[in-house]
C-alpha cells in the first residue's frame, strides 16, 4: 500500500510517462487545445476519489441524484473548503437545473448532500445554503459504509482508488477519531430493577361494613 510520499513519486513518474506518450501519439497537437494547470487559469483542487464518491451519493439518492451537484461545488471552491453562495440560481444552473423550480430542485439536492455528510451549511441572506463547508468525501463515504449504505463492489473500488493515491491513512485516522470519540461517551447505566412487594405486606381488602352487607344481601 502506497503512502503519501510514494504516491507523489509515482504521480511524477506517471506525468513523465504521459508526456512521452503524448509526444509520440499527438506530436502535432496545437498547444491552444491543451489545458495545463501550470499555464492555464481557472482551476481548482479536487479529491481524486470524487468520481467514486459521486457514484456513492447517486446510489443513495435515486430519482434525485446529487453527485453532480457536489462536483459543481468543488469546481467552484476557491482552493478552500468554504464556499459563499450569494446567488443560488448560478449554482443550480451549473448543476443542470432549469425552469421555475430550478433553485428548489437544487436545494433538495443540497439537503441530501448535507444528510450524507458531504457538506455542512449555515444560513445567510441567500437562504439555508449561504455558507457551505465542503467536507472530506473520503470520510463521508467511509461513514456511509459504516452505516451500511455502500455496496461491497463500490466500496472495493473506493478502497483501491484510495490506495492508488496514497490516501488510506485518512481512513485509518478517521477510525481512530471515532474510537477516541466513543471513549468520551459516558457509559449507559442500566436502571435499577423495580422493587418487589414485601412478602409480609397484607393485601388490601374491602371491609365488610353493614352497608356492604346489606348491598350483598340484595344482590343475593
Amino acid at each position: 500500500m502506497a503512502n503519501g510520499k510514494q504516491a507523489k513519486a509515482r504521480r511524477l513518474k506517471m506525468a513523465d510517462r504521459a508526456a512521452q506518450q503524448m509526444a509520440l501519439h499527438f506530436p502535432d497537437m496545437p498547444s491552444i487545445w491543451i489545458w495545463d494547470r501550470r499555464t492555464n487559469d481557472g482551476y481548482s483542487t479536487v479529491p481524486r476519489t470524487l468520481p467514486i464518491a459521486m457514484q456513492v451519493i447517486d446510489s443513495q439518492s435515486k430519482g434525485q441524484p446529487a453527485g453532480h451537484t457536489l462536483f459543481c461545488l468543488w469546481a467552484r471552491s476557491p482552493d478552500h473548503p468554504l464556499i459563499t453562495i450569494e446567488n443560488p440560481a448560478t449554482f443550480s444552473g451549473e448543476a443542470g437545473f432549469s425552469g421555475a423550480r430550478a433553485v428548489d430542485t437544487w436545494r433538495r439536492r443540497m439537503k441530501r448532500l448535507q444528510e450524507l455528510n458531504f457538506i455542512s451549511a449555515k444560513p445567510g441572506v441567500s437562504g439555508d445554503f449561504h455558507y457551505v463547508l465542503l467536507l472530506n468525501p473520503n470520510a463521508a463515504v467511509e461513514n456511509m459504509r459504516e452505516n451500511g449504505f455502500v455496496q461491497d463492489g463500490l466500496y472495493g473500488r473506493f478502497l483501491d482508488r484510495l490506495a492508488e493515491v496514497g490516501a488510506m491513512g485518512e481512513i485509518d485516522a478517521l477510525r481512530e477519531h471515532w474510537s477516541e470519540e466513543a471513549k468520551k461517551q459516558p457509559e449507559e447505566v442500566a436502571p435499577p430493577p423495580p422493587k418487589k412487594a414485601s412478602a409480609n405486606k397484607k393485601a388490601v381488602t374491602t371491609k365488610k361494613t353493614p352497608a356492604n352487607k346489606k348491598a350483598a344481601s340484595k344482590l343475593a
